[in-house]
């Protein structure tokens, strides 16, 4: 056999069984990206959680279901977060639906933030917009922004105040109007290289053009890999069709149409079907971790070069009233203002852990101190005296230099205080969990446990691999470089493969 002969028979090798291998993978990871890409469109769209393994179900009000709450008067509350808004007129024993007026669909009434206004309107921030609650149902209120994704509200001197991921609005007599909030004296003018791949990744960073092309990449994944199977699966047919001779000339017709159009739309789109693969690789653990602190430049004429400071970096936001201060929490990290953004924001010296998943939780408890949780977990901080608390173990925070994984041992979804002021603390994996006493708090609901997952998070947790934690269980966070790699391997050995076939035809 000669050389060539010998690269060949490699390449075919290598590109057919890694191939077979991942099809399947290959197939989910397209279409639950294309799904992802367009999240208003596919809004509406639940998926029953019975249909879903032990780690998707609701229990002891865990997975996020619960962000806080917000108490009323004596015994009544509403709690909220990804399972809407529920009432409660007995201090969380007993809960009703208060979801009335937001549209189908649980995207819709995932709440980050519930604020009765000084005159008595209550609001809720959700995921895709904000509502007021108006006539005994949420009713929604138009924004002058593109942008609907509302993170946080906050009253100052009866004046409503709404953040987004990269704005912050008031609303005064004519409606609301957008607070210019100024760059941070340590602002560099880059992002971080996570968002620049993750905008890549999904197209994002191209407008609605570049979503569109990523769309169509993952159409050609598709392709590729149904075309693949069925040339995998029947070439003894290929070779029985031939014998057939005229009968079959359709058949075989198709098939050699299949091939061609394998390998050719493989050959004009590799570099583009490489970079979705490569950046998609370093958007979760354990490559995420090599990147998760490193900056760069802003691409330019893309939707990454944009003139906001702020962009998509926006997360939590209070009023300190004692001290006539604004905290505004970001993805770079905890600032503040004392003149309400006539100035520069200035970042605490001191700050403290927070994920890079954001913060989730951001409470006053006194002048000058604070609760920030997230799922780095939940501190007491008092950043004029520079001062760091575990809040579970009441022990000093200590700074852990090395790299490890993003999220602790009690990765922190939600806090809340209920009508006797006993402190609840809401463990993505664990649930609610009872800071102040033994008495724990309220069983959740079988008719909350079942309220659905959005077809969005279903995808999300396809696309990121965690639901293969029930294939390879705690190796399940090696799957996508795993996957990644072995994608690779497969455009660039059918790359080869076919450049030296036409080479050989050629000669």
């Amino acid at each position: 056999m000669s050389n060539r002969s010998k690269s060949i028979a490699f390449l075919k090798k290598y590109h057919k069984w890694p191939s077979l291998v991942l099809s399947v993978f290959i197939l989910l990871f397209a279409v639950s990206g294309i799904i992802m890409n367009h999240r208003g469109v596919f809004s509406s769209f639940d998926v029953n959680r019975k249909y879903l393994g032990s780690e998707y179900q609701y229990a002891n009000w865990n997975k996020a279901a619960v962000k806080s709450a917000l108490q009323i008067q004596g015994d009544t509350a509403l709690i909220y977060g990804n399972i809407g808004v529920w009432k409660s007129t007995d201090n969380f024993k007993t809960f009703s639906d208060f979801n009335a007026g937001f549209s189908k669909g649980v995207d819709h009434r995932k709440v980050t933030k519930l604020m009765t206004s000084s005159s008595g309107e209550l609001y809720a921030a959700t995921l895709l917009g904000l509502y007021q609650f108006q006539n005994e149902k949420w009713k929604r209120i138009h924004l002058p922004l593109d942008e609907q994704r509302i993170v946080d509200l906050m009253e100052i001197d009866s004046n409503l105040y709404v953040l987004t991921r990269s704005h912050l609005l008031k609303q005064t007599d004519s409606g609301f109007q957008v607070v210019e909030i100024l760059p941070a004296d340590d602002y560099d003018g880059k992002i971080s290289l996570f968002k620049t791949l993750w905008e890549v990744h999904s197209g994002e960073a191209f407008g609605i053009f570049g979503k569109l092309f990523v769309d169509f990449l993952g159409l050609v994944f598709i392709f590729l890999s149904f075309s693949g199977l069925v040339y995998f699966f029947f070439p003894k047919w290929i070779k029985s069709l031939k014998k057939k001779g005229k009968g079959a000339k359709g058949k075989i017709s198709f098939l050699k149409f299949n091939l061609k159009w394998h390998n050719h739309i493989g050959n004009w789109l590799i570099v583009f079907l490489l970079v979705c693969t490569l950046t998609g690789m370093f958007l979760r653990p354990p490559l995420l971790i090599a990147i998760a602190n490193s900056r760069v430049g802003k691409i330019p004429f893309t939707h990454l070069n944009d003139a906001n400071p702020w962009n998509d970096k926006l997360r939590r936001i209070i009023y300190d009233e004692e001290l006539k201060r604004v905290i505004l929490a970001s993805s770079e990290g905890i600032y503040y203002s004392d003149d309400l953004f006539a100035t520069a924001l200035q970042k605490y010296v001191s700050q403290p852990p927070v994920s890079v998943m954001g913060v989730n939780v951001l409470e006053k408890v006194s002048a000058g101190n604070y609760l920030v949780g997230s799922f780095s977990g939940i501190f007491y901080w008092i950043p004029e005296r520079a001062l760091i608390f575990n809040y579970i173990t009441k022990k000093p925070h200590v700074v852990v230099t090395k790299m490890g994984p993003p999220i602790s041992s009690h990765p922190i979804a939600g806090y809340c205080k209920d009508a006797k002021g006993r402190e609840i603390v809401f463990d993505y994996n664990l649930g609610a969990g009872n800071l102040t006493d033994a008495t724990g708090f309220a069983e959740m609901p079988q008719s909350i446990q079942q309220v659905p997952m959005s077809l969005w998070n279903l995808c999300l947790e396809i696309h990121t691999g965690r639901i293969y934690q029930y294939i390879f269980g705690p190796f399940y966070i090696l799957f996508i470089p795993l996957a990644g790699i072995s994608i690779l391997l497969i455009l660039i050995t059918g790359y080869l493969l076919y450049r030296k076939q036409r080479k050989k035809a050629n000669r």
